[in-house]
């Protein structure tokens, strides 16, 4: 019996229908590797990896990668979108209100906020999205002192 390997990211990208690149490779591992980066963020070491990339490719790959389920995008009200390799299962997000630091919630506690909608107004709904918003460790210390 042997041990099954987990697909390689080109494996992963190979199975979402796209096509493999040096940059791609580079920018899904960055994504999954990463705490919630923005697309600056995600170009500047994808560069310090492979040499330049513009930031518009970056763009181009994270939209390709959102679309296929291999990354997902996070976009809280007031902050540029950041990109996370946690896909599929639901989470949610805190979000601190003075510094945006982005941090994952497994599931809601207690009385659920509201998973169905209760009328959907025609629309086949796929995914439901919460955000927390407070301050963060270091800002609410930062406000008290």
């Amino acid at each position: 019996m042997t041990a099954s390997r987990p697909p390689s990211t080109a494996e992963e990208l190979r199975g979402a229908g796209l096509r493999v690149t040096a940059a791609r490779v580079a920018l899904l591992d960055t994504v999954r590797r990463g705490d919630h980066l923005g697309a600056e963020a995600i170009a500047a070491q994808v560069r310090e990896r492979i040499g330049h990339v513009s930031l518009q490719a970056v763009y181009e790959a994270l939209h390709a990668l959102a679309g296929a389920g291999l990354v997902r995008r996070v976009e809280s009200a007031g902050s540029p979108a950041r990109y996370e390799g946690r896909v599929g299962d639901g989470h949610h997000h805190l979000v601190c209100r003075s510094c945006g630091r982005v941090a994952d919630v497994d599931c809601a506690v207690g009385e659920t906020p509201c998973p169905t909608a209760s009328d959907a107004h025609g629309f086949v709904i796929d995914e439901t999205e919460v955000i927390y918003w407070g301050l963060c460790p270091g800002c609410s210390t930062a406000s008290t002192t």
